[in-house]
C-alpha cells in the first residue's frame, strides 16, 4: 500500500511538472517564469513527497489502526506540499490543482479538501499588474507566444502538447467572449442557464470585461440548502446542459471545476439558475467522434458490451477497451458489465476505485496516449462532472442516464435524417426518434412513482412509530 500511495504522490507530482508550461509576455520578469526553476520546485517536491511515503510507512503494519492515521497524515503533508508547488508555479500548475481538487470519487479526501482551495482562492494578481495589462492592452494588443517544451522524452509528453496548444486560447479574451455568447445561444432553450454578457468595447485579447452575476459554487451543499436550492434539480440541469453539448452540439466547455460553476435564485423569478463562467477553454468534437461517443455511451447504458468494446476501439482505447469504460464511467468493470444504470454506486466500489488507481498509471497512461485528442478534454470533464456530483451525492442518477440517452437518441436521429435520400426514409427515423423519446419518458415517469410512493411508505411509517400526541 506505500508503494501504491508513493507511486500515486510521484505520478501526481511528475504530472503537475509536465503541465508546467506558461506562458508569458510583460517587461518585468519573475523568477517564477523561468521554465529551470519551476521544474526544479516540481522535482524537489516529488522528492520531499516519495521520501515521506517511503520513510513513515515502512515499519508500521499494513492494515493496522496505526499504519491508517499515519497515512492519513502523509496524504495531508503530501497534499499540502502539491498545494503549496500549484500557488508557487502558478499558470497550468493552478490549472490541473484544481482538477485534482475536483476528484473526490478518485484522490483520498485529504488530498481533494486541501487542493479545493484553489477553486475560488487562486493566487491573484496584484492591482498594479491588472491596471499595467489594461494600459498596454486598451492602447495596443500586444501578446507575444513564448511556449518551451519541458521533459522531451517523458511519457506524459501528450499533457504538454495538449497545453502547447489550449493556453493560448484560454489566454486570448477575445475568443472567450466569443465562445461565451455562442454557447449562450446555442443553450438559449434552458432558462435555468446563466451565461454573463460581454461588454465588447472594453475587452481586447488580454482584457475581458463582463457582467457581474454572484452565486455560490456548484458543489457547496450549505449555501443550497440556506437558499433553498434543490441539490437534485442542479445536478439534473448540469447533466442536461454537458449532455446537450457534447451529445448533440458537439461544442463542449471543458473546465467545470466548482469555482467556474456557480449557483443562485434568479433575482426577479425566484428560480435556481447555474452560472457558466471561464468560457476559454472549449472543445469542438468531429462529427465522427461525437456519433461514436454517442453510440459508446447508449451501449454502455444498455449494457451492450459487443458494442461497448467496438465503439471503445473505434475511439481508440484498443485492448485497454475496459479500463477506457471504467474511465468513461467511473465504474468498476464489475458495475460496467452488470450495468451502469442498474447497479448504483457504493463506499465499496469506490474504496476499490481508489485503491487501484496508482497501480493502473502505466496502463492508463498508454491509453491517454492514443485515444484521440479530442477524448482527453472529455476525460477532464467527466472527472470534473463527477467530483461535483460526489460532494452533491446525486452520483450515478437514473435521471442523469435518461438524458444522455434522449440527447444521444436526437444526435443520432438528426444524422440519419441529414443522410436519408427519401421522404418517407427521414419520416421513419423521425416516428423511431419520438417513440423512442416517449419511451424514456414514459421510464422517467414511473421512477418518479416509484419515488413517490417510496416517500408515501416512509411517512405512513413514520406516522405508526411516531403517533401524534392526543
Amino acid at each position: 500500500m506505500a508503494r501504491r500511495a508513493l507511486k500515486l504522490a510521484s505520478w501526481t507530482s511528475v504530472a503537475l511538472a509536465a503541465s508546467g508550461v506558461y506562458l508569458y509576455s510583460n517587461k518585468y520578469l519573475d523568477p517564477n517564469d523561468i521554465g529551470a526553476v519551476r521544474v526544479g520546485r516540481a522535482v524537489a517536491t516529488t522528492a520531499v513527497i516519495s521520501y515521506d511515503y517511503l520513510t513513515s510507512l515502512r515499519s508500521v503494519p499494513y492494515g493496522s489502526e496505526e499504519y491508517l492515521q499515519l497515512r492519513s497524515e502523509v496524504h495531508l503533508r503530501s497534499a499540502r506540499r502539491l498545494c503549496e508547488l500549484c500557488c508557487a508555479n502558478r499558470g497550468t500548475f493552478i490549472k490541473v490543482g484544481q482538477h485534482l481538487g475536483a476528484l473526490d470519487y478518485l484522490l483520498p479526501q485529504e488530498y481533494t479538501s486541501t487542493l479545493k482551495v484553489l477553486h475560488s482562492q487562486a493566487p491573484q494578481s496584484s492591482m498594479q499588474e491588472v491596471r499595467q495589462v489594461i494600459r498596454e492592452d486598451l492602447g495596443k494588443e500586444v501578446l507575444v507566444l513564448a511556449v518551451k517544451q519541458l521533459f522531451p522524452e517523458f511519457e506524459f509528453m501528450w499533457l504538454v502538447d495538449e497545453a502547447k496548444k489550449n493556453l493560448p486560447l484560454e489566454l486570448d479574451f477575445l475568443n472567450e467572449g466569443r465562445n461565451a455568447e455562442k454557447v449562450a445561444q446555442m443553450l438559449k432553450h434552458f432558462d435555468f442557464l446563466k451565461v454573463p454578457q460581454i461588454y465588447w468595447d472594453l475587452s481586447t485579447k488580454r482584457v475581458l470585461l463582463m457582467e457581474f452575476v454572484d452565486g455560490g459554487q456548484v458543489n457547496d451543499r450549505d449555501y443550497m440548502e440556506r437558499n433553498m436550492i434543490d441539490v437534485n434539480e442542479i445536478s439534473r440541469h448540469l447533466g442536461k446542459m454537458y449532455s446537450e453539448m457534447i451529445f448533440v452540439n458537439g461544442f463542449v466547455h471543458c473546465d467545470p471545476h466548482p469555482g467556474n460553476v456557480l449557483v443562485r435564485k434568479h433575482p426577479d423569478t425566484g428560480k435556481a439558475e447555474i452560472v457558466l463562467l471561464d468560457h476559454g477553454l472549449y472543445q469542438v468534437l468531429t462529427e465522427e467522434f461525437r456519433l461514436d461517443y454517442c453510440r459508446l455511451w447508449q451501449s454502455l447504458i444498455c449494457t451492450d458490451m459487443k458494442r461497448v468494446k467496438k465503439y471503445s476501439q473505434r475511439l481508440g482505447a484498443g485492448d485497454l477497451y475496459p479500463l477506457f469504460a471504467c474511465m468513461l464511467t467511473a465504474r468498476s468493470w464489475s458495475s460496467v458489465s452488470r450495468g451502469i444504470s442498474e447497479t448504483p454506486v457504493t463506499a465499496t466500489e469506490d474504496s476499490e476505485i481508489r485503491n487501484n488507481a496508482a497501480t493502473y498509471l502505466p496502463q492508463i497512461s498508454q491509453l491517454l496516449s492514443h485515444v484521440p485528442r479530442q477524448m482527453l478534454l472529455i476525460f477532464k470533464t467527466n472527472d470534473l462532472l463527477r467530483g461535483i456530483e460526489a460532494a452533491l451525492g446525486t452520483r450515478a442518477s437514473a435521471s442523469s442516464f435518461l438524458n444522455m440517452s434522449r440527447c444521444c437518441i436526437r444526435a443520432l436521429a438528426a444524422h440519419k435524417k441529414k443522410n436519408a435520400r427519401s421522404c418517407f426514409r427521414r419520416t421513419r427515423i423521425s416516428v423511431g426518434e419520438a417513440f423512442s423519446l416517449w419511451r424514456i419518458s414514459l421510464r422517467e415517469l414511473v421512477l418518479r412513482l416509484e419515488a413517490w410512493r417510496l416517500a408515501h411508505w416512509v411517512l405512513a411509517l413514520l406516522c405508526w412509530l411516531l403517533p401524534a400526541p392526543h
